[in-house]
């Protein structure tokens, strides 16, 4: 009876004790993989990609480009608009992000371009 129960008890303890080390590193995981996203979020932008060390040569240049050029809430309003919009009223250019957006393919998102980075490449 005294073995019955050591070993019971022993393999209770030690599958416990392994199943809580798997938990605390999947959680560890997630940690890890949430912070990663906060920094990327924080230093580029979520719409085209580009860091913020190119846009933070003026002044709260990352700012207004996440704020105002490229708002995120600005696209997902979009989306929206497109979902509830009757199919046979889209302009072209609603109808092409229409397109895309049902394919699931985010080509119509500027990535790697703005319009900033335009006008500074024309000036040369």
């Amino acid at each position: 009876l005294f073995d019955i129960t050591f070993f019971f008890f022993v393999i209770v303890i030690l599958l416990a004790i392994i199943q809580g080390s798997l938990i605390i590193d999947a959680f560890g995981e997630l940690r890890d993989q949430q912070e990663q996203v906060k920094e990327d979020m924080e230093t580029k932008c979520f719409i085209c990609g580009i860091g913020n060390d190119y846009f933070d040569r003026t002044p709260h240049g990352f700012e207004t480009h996440t704020l105002q050029e490229h708002n995120l809430a600005n696209y997902l309003f979009f989306l929206m608009y497109l979902i509830n919009k009757d199919e046979t009223e889209h302009t072209g250019q609603e109808s092409y992000v229409w397109k895309m957006y049902q394919e699931r393919c985010w080509d119509f998102f500027p990535t790697g371009d703005c319009f900033r980075k335009q006008y500074e490449d024309q000036l040369g």
